[in-house]
């Protein structure tokens, strides 16, 4: 299936490669380059390239491109999914999934892409079994590994890799048992200039960081499970309860894991939490023009938004800016012509607003009147969708575990497009202002 997989920087140099048939000549990689000067940002690149004899899909996690070499047809998805596995691995091994980390780790690098590809088809990508193959890295192990000359590969057989529960180790002990559950909502939005929602759907994700001892059976429910589309389960949940009862039934992994991730598409359920009112106008035949942006809040639903940043890409031929800001402090980039303002937190009876003049290139023709806006900010202990953890059942074991549910609403991503300008990006939804609904 996975012929070989390169890992490409941002600056396009190939630092690690990895065959496990034939060696395939990284020449291979000038159709990812071809098509990554093509595409207007990184993440725009295309995730599967049709070369004359292969096939290449591709992922872009943490400033790498994690490159594959496919020489027959294969399932997109699955490979990208096990790219995902592999990047996961990575962040969870080293604490981070960069260059760095990788350059400093290459020995385990190489063990763990030898144990979760076997011929070329994935073989072990829990975390649970990876850990008991190969030792995780720490500084004594390191200075032992050098002086005896030993490696971090384990000398038996995990035993969870041939039970039917692989993701899940036996004989896990804890003084404290806990388990935490982090709901993390983004939302995607389309606004029209009047401020009318044309798009909005929200997706989600269920974090947990599960640590039980023995093999607790865990019944999680939730107060309003059936505005939730397009589940993605991880596999240690229990289908068919979930289809007849909307509870997510399982025995969880030992650790951190992503236990589901979904969608909510019914507008009706979308609440926004700003808005956005901006002039930004420049005269015809003139050197300067007027910058207005005012900020307010829409539905917090009780909860402060904080955290919130704006900024903005002016045009080219913007020299510089005279701003007032209301709340907070501004800074201008003459080089990159980008407009930062930091905003701080929005207090309902003062609004923040950001007013002054803007001075043009003498005898510049005159530029768009709506530069794209981007707006980041955080709510916390607030699911957008409205979902809630109703309570959390253990099976299994006779112990009482400490629980917790956080809930956070984040940054959320909306694709620019040719019909939708200028783009308002929030964090926690991204609005894009148009001209009118189309």
């Amino acid at each position: 299936m996975i012929h070989s997989l390169f890992l490409i920087n941002c600056s396009g140099d190939i630092f690690l490669e990895k065959h496990w048939k034939s060696v395939v000549s990284q020449s291979v990689c000038d159709y990812f380059f071809e098509a990554q000067e093509k595409a207007a940002d990184v993440e725009n690149v295309p995730p599967v390239i049709s070369t004359p004899h292969h096939y290449l899909i591709s992922i872009y996690r943490d400033k790498l491109f994690f490159v594959s070499v496919i020489q027959t047809e294969v399932p997109p998805l699955f490979v990208i999914e096990f790219l995902h596995r592999v990047a996961d691995t990575f962040q969870d091994y080293f604490g981070e999934c960069s260059e760095a980390a990788i350059k400093d780790n290459v020995v385990i690098v190489y063990e763990l892409l030898e144990e979760m590809l076997d011929n070329g088809f994935p073989l072990a990508t829990e975390s649970n079994i990876l850990k008991e193959l190969i030792k995780p890295p720490t500084i004594l192990r390191s200075v032992v590994n050098s002086i005896t000359g030993s490696s971090n590969v384990g000398d038996t057989l995990p035993t969870g890799q041939l039970s039917n529960i692989p993701w899940r180790r036996a004989g896990v002990k804890y003084t404290n048992n806990e388990a935490y559950f982090d709901v993390v909502e983004e939302i995607d939005a389309i606004i029209d200039k009047s401020g009318s929602t044309v798009f909005a759907e929200i997706q989600g994700v269920i974090d947990a960081c599960i640590k039980l001892s023995g093999m607790p059976d865990l019944s999680l429910s939730f107060m309003n499970p059936r505005l939730l589309d397009d589940v993605s389960f991880h596999p240690c949940i229990r289908f068919k309860r979930w289809e007849s009862e909307r509870v997510l039934s399982f025995i969880p992994p030992d650790g951190n894991f992503r236990l589901i991730s979904y969608r909510v598409s019914s507008q009706n359920l979308v609440a926004i939490p700003v808005y956005v009112k901006h002039s930004i106008s420049f005269k015809e035949n003139s050197s300067c023009g007027r910058f207005d942006i005012t900020i307010g809040p829409k539905q917090n639903m009780g909860k402060t938004i904080e955290g919130i940043t704006v900024t903005v890409h002016m045009p080219k031929v913007v020299l510089n800016m005279n701003l007032t800001p209301t709340q907070g402090s501004y800074t201008f980039d003459p080089v990159t012509k980008v407009l930062t303002w930091d905003v701080g937190k929005i207090t309902p009876q003062k609004l923040p607003s950001l007013k002054g003049l803007v001075n043009l290139q003498s005898g510049a023709p005159k530029p768009e009147e709506n530069p794209s806006l981007n707006i980041q900010f955080k709510i916390q202990q607030l699911a957008i969708s409205g979902l809630k953890v109703n309570r959390l059942d253990m099976y299994g074991e006779k112990y009482k575990p400490f629980k917790g549910v956080k809930y956070v609403t984040k940054a959320g991503k909306f694709q620019d497009s040719p019909y939708t300008h200028p783009i308002c990006a929030v964090e926690g939804y991204w609005l894009v202002l148009v001209q009118g609904a189309h």
